[in-house]
């Protein structure tokens, strides 16, 4: 395939660290209250026995501009209707009316669904104050630096052209030139030829669906043209019914749905087990067909819909940082390591505080919890908990999912600079982030990132288990280049990265349950992927779910106001 776009490069000898300045008044101690929520990031370093040592990015000995990689140019995507309907949605902030006294807006927990709904609360003139457990900003695409300077992360983020609130976000905090945009490709690893992968490359040249259709069309190597055909007429009610028809497959798993509609079972082997771990962790047995359905029309709809692109660096520093550095120069305020231990109520059963598990008590004029839906669920007053709009929140339930990363002592020639679909048992989707990635660039050695999904077998397991049957699936990946004894390619070294809960768990009957941003107690609210939005439990329904927490607060403004100054005049009395 013919290679086009601009090439990069990139300066290996620049270290970014994190700006300590966002929490300079608070502690370094963060409490265990909420252990099994916080990632469990490990690994170990191998000594080798060898004169070749691996050593620190900073020391190599090669020259500070390098050309990393081909980046492809930046697809057209400001005219598509998504994509103005979520620049109108900012837009709306930006030209609200000025507060004439800003509202103050605690908000629990810095992910992109906490950081947005402050960053448009922050645009809108009020106070965001962002309250993070951690001493690092993420949430769920949250990393760590490790002794050599070397990043690992919570996981392996794709941002694709069909997530349009977060293309806005990028383009407002001006950082497009932060995405590298891969070719328009999906590309499947094939497991009865190992070392091989079977592509559905989308033509520029055609609109959706066409290039869509046609990406499907010309690959041969997964699907018989009786197994398209079989297929499209399957799909045929999705098309024709549109959203209601989506909305209605809530109840149905992808496997029974395929089967209810005559398509052939290895459609699901061949496609759609990868599809349901890379959308949501779980296989298609599990994973209600709504969200393949979802995932599927916003893909084929937009002609740069599935279009990837990887961030240049790690997410703390090159996209959480410029989110928060935007609140803080509005006037709002990010603080680390502030993990929240219990929400104080009125007599009313309003929130009249958040306590802090260093004994900091902060106070607002309204509340937000951004938070995944379980540290929610644990923190929820007992006085709340009966209340149907939280009671429904029993049926959501976080997915367990581990990130795994390996450095190699040498440079793997089997693999693209793009995702790869692995179609492992064990595997999800993989990378080699030394070729993907800018600031993770290495000429010399490998370091793939892997999704270890489904996880729940898994997530108990100690990192050594977990790394040895990993490299079990990377020799039929690699039959060439990687044995499981590491006889051909050897470890340098690995992280482990465990999410006991991650995005919920998008199982039939789940969506009823969602709730939306606003709920039934006056001046508190919700924000996160799991909450009511037309996205997936991703990083667009994240930055989606906080638009509209802060859209809902915007509108309530006049009535928080009322109520915070019935507050200050009752104090007043006693």
């Amino acid at each position: 395939m013919s290679q086009f776009g601009h090439v990069s490069a990139v300066n290996l000898s620049r270290q970014c660290n994190m700006c300590t300045v966002l929490s300079p008044q608070h502690g370094s101690s963060i409490g265990n209250g909420i252990s099994f929520a916080v990632c469990d990031a490990m690994g170990h370093k191998l000594r080798m026995p060898t004169t070749h040592a691996f050593s620190n990015r900073s020391k190599r000995n090669v020259h500070p501009l390098k050309v990393v990689c081909i980046d492809y140019p930046r697809p057209e995507l400001e005219n598509t209707v998504n994509f103005l309907d979520a620049a109108r949605l900012s837009s709306t902030f930006r030209a609200s009316p000025r507060p004439s006294k800003p509202l103050e807006i605690v908000i629990a927990g810095s992910g992109l669904a906490g950081l947005s709904t402050a960053k448009y609360l922050a645009d809108a003139g009020h106070k965001p104050i962002l309250l993070e457990a951690r001493d690092v900003l993420g949430g769920k695409v949250a990393a760590w630096k490790d002794e050599d300077g070397d990043w690992y992360e919570t996981g392996l983020h794709i941002f694709f052209g069909a997530y349009p609130n977060i293309q806005n976000l990028f383009g407002e905090l001006g950082i497009n030139d932060r995405l590298q945009w891969k070719e328009h490709s999906m590309i499947f690893a094939m497991p009865n030829k190992p070392g091989e992968f079977s592509r559905f490359d989308f033509p520029e040249i055609l609109p959706a669906p066409f290039n869509g259709i046609l990406a499907i069309l010309k690959n041969n190597e997964m699907l018989t043209w009786e197994e398209k055909i079989k297929f499209a007429i399957g799909l045929l009610p999705a098309i024709a019914g549109g959203q209601s028809y989506v909305e209605a497959q809530d109840g149905i798993t992808v496997t029974d749905w395929m089967k209810k509609q005559g398509v052939p079972e290895r459609i699901t082997d061949e496609v759609f087990i990868a599809m349901s771990k890379a959308l949501n962790f779980i296989n298609p047995d599990e994973l209600s067909m709504q969200c393949i359905l979802i995932a599927l029309n916003r893909f084929l709809q937009e002609k740069n819909g599935s279009k990837m692109a990887f961030l240049d660096g790690n997410p703390p520093e090159r996209l959480c940082m410029p989110i928060a550095e935007h609140i803080q120069l509005l006037g709002g305020e990010v603080r680390l390591n502030s993990r929240i231990q219990k929400i104080d109520l009125n007599e009313d059963g309003s929130v009249k505080s958040f306590i802090l598990t260093n004994g900091d008590v902060i106070k607002g004029d309204a509340y937000v919890f951004a938070t995944p839906v379980d540290i929610l669920k644990l923190l929820l007053p007992d006085e709340w908990r009966e209340i149907p709009y939280f009671k429904k929140l029993d049926k959501l339930v976080g997915v367990p999912v581990i990130n795994v990363h390996i450095w190699f002592d040498r440079k793997l020639k089997n693999t693209y600079d793009h995702l790869l679909f692995s179609r492992s048992p064990l595997l999800s989707v993989y990378a080699d982030m030394s070729v993907a990635c800018k600031e993770y660039y290495d000429p010399n050695k490998s370091m793939l990132e892997l999704v270890f999904a489904p996880a729940e077998e898994w997530i108990s397991r100690s990192d050594e288990e977990i790394i040895e049957a990993t490299m079990k699936e990377l020799a039929k990946l690699f039959p060439d280049e990687i044995s499981a004894d590491q006889s051909k390619a050897k470890i340098l070294k690995y992280h482990v990265v465990k999410t006991p809960r991650s995005v919920y768990k998008t199982v039939p009957g789940t969506e009823p349950c969602r709730p939306l941003q606003k709920s039934p107690i006056e001046g508190f609210y919700l924000a996160g992927d799991y909450t009511k939005q037309k996205y997936l439990a991703s990083m667009e329904g994240a930055v989606l779910s906080g638009k509209l927490c802060a859209e809902s607060i915007v509108k309530d403004c006049e009535l928080l106001s009322e109520r915070a100054q019935k507050i200050v005049a009752e104090a007043s009395l006693v």
